[in-house]
C-alpha cells in the first residue's frame, strides 16, 4: 500500500447513512443533519441530488418551499437559483416580483454556488459524502 492510500475501513466511514431510499420519493425532497452539517437530498426523474441545505444568499432552507425544474432548484425566499448538478448559481435574487428590490438585496452577499455533497443508494439506504 503506498503512504497516501487510506485502508479500506477509512474510505468507507467517509460515506454516512442518511435516510432508507424508500423513503424518498421521485419529486420530493429532505433536509437531513449529517453531524453539524444540514444537507438537502432531492430525488428526480434524473437521479438523486445531496446539497447544502440553505440558500446561500439569505440562509433560506431550501426543502422548505423550494422548487425544483429543469435540473435546478429555486429558493422561495428571494428566488436565487443553483444548478443540482454542480451548484453553479443561475439566477442571484432577481426577486421578480420588485426587480429593483431583487438587485438592492442581491448586492447584499456576494454570490457564491450550492455545496454539492456526494451520494449514493447501497442496500436501500441514501449515503452522502460531504465535500470539504
Amino acid at each position: 500500500m503506498s503512504a497516501t492510500a487510506l485502508p479500506v475501513n477509512e474510505i468507507q466511514s467517509d460515506w454516512k447513512r442518511v435516510m432508507k431510499s424508500a423513503k424518498l420519493k421521485i419529486g420530493k425532497k429532505r433536509m437531513k443533519n449529517i453531524g453539524l452539517t444540514s444537507i438537502m437530498l432531492i430525488r428526480t426523474k434524473d437521479g438523486l441530488h445531496a446539497t447544502g441545505a440553505l440558500c446561500r444568499h439569505m440562509w433560506w432552507p431550501l426543502a422548505y418551499g423550494g422548487k425544483v425544474k429543469d435540473g435546478c432548484v429555486r429558493c422561495p425566499l428571494h428566488q436565487s437559483t443553483y444548478h443540482l448538478e454542480d451548484g453553479g448559481v443561475k439566477e442571484w435574487s432577481p426577486f421578480p416580483l420588485f426587480p429593483l428590490y431583487g438587485r438592492l438585496l442581491a448586492k447584499m452577499r456576494k454570490k457564491r454556488p450550492l455545496q454539492i455533497h456526494n451520494v449514493r443508494e447501497i442496500d436501500g439506504w441514501i449515503e452522502v459524502r460531504l465535500a470539504c
